[in-house]
């Protein structure tokens, strides 16, 4: 029985491994809410405004899966808690968010991972997965699945966006010690395309829980 969490920047295929994942694991999918999420579009037309609505909302709904896939202890999230203070903290960085705003969402980020460090069955996913893609290869991607409020023509200031939270998830997975983890090569590897790249990655992955399991 484990708990995986996916990470990666946008376009890099979680929501794909976490669907392939689930299927030859047996395990249940938390995906991301982002088709439903009505705060999307507005921070996609005002950064400025909607940046830290958007990682309230965001934040809340990773902190409520976090919980319940480490009760069930058999899950697979597309995207954790772990890297949500890379995504606001790059807005920050990009004058969206004011210092209070900064201090705030600090104070309650760091309150709700005090809190899952109570959680009394388990306090820590068993793996984390970074699916790491190159910047073009992100674009790529980005531009494939078509929505409308990602795409450079839609807003050409989003290429330095995505450049530097590209660079930056690079850095937070060298960085990351909550637990075990993992890097796929998204470039190499194209599981979403090709049947035998899919089946290498879900070898990879059962290949580093089993080494896991032998550790414990």
């Amino acid at each position: 029985m484990t708990v995986l969490v996916l990470a990666g920047t946008i376009g890099a295929g979680k929501s794909s491994l976490t669907e392939m994942l689930s299927e030859e694991l047996n395990t249940e999918a938390f995906y991301e809410s982002v088709d439903d999420n009505e705060v999307l579009p507005l921070f996609y037309k005002d950064p400025e405004k909607y940046a830290f609505l958007l990682q309230i909302y965001f934040l809340n709904k990773r902190f409520d899966s976090i919980k319940k896939a480490l009760s069930n202890n058999n899950n697979v999230l597309d995207r954790s808690i772990y890297e949500d203070s890379l995504l606001f903290h790059l807005n920050a960085d990009l004058g969206r968010a004011t210092d209070i705003e900064v201090e705030v969402y600090d104070s309650l980020l760091e309150n709700m991972l005090e809190e899952i460090d109570t959680l009394k069955f388990k306090k820590r996913p068993d793996l984390l997965i970074h699916v790491s893609v190159s910047f073009d290869k992100m674009l790529e991607r980005i531009k494939k699945r078509g929505r409308v409020f990602e795409q450079l023509e839609y807003d050409p200031s989003l290429y330095h966006y995505y450049q530097e939270l590209n660079r930056r998830y690079e850095e937070w997975f060298e960085s990351f010690d909550v637990c075990p983890k993992i890097q796929i090569d998204g470039d190499q590897y194209d599981f979403v395309e090709n049947e035998k790249a899919r089946n290498l990655v879900l070898e990879q992955i059962k290949e580093k829980l089993k080494e896991i399991e032998r550790e414990n």
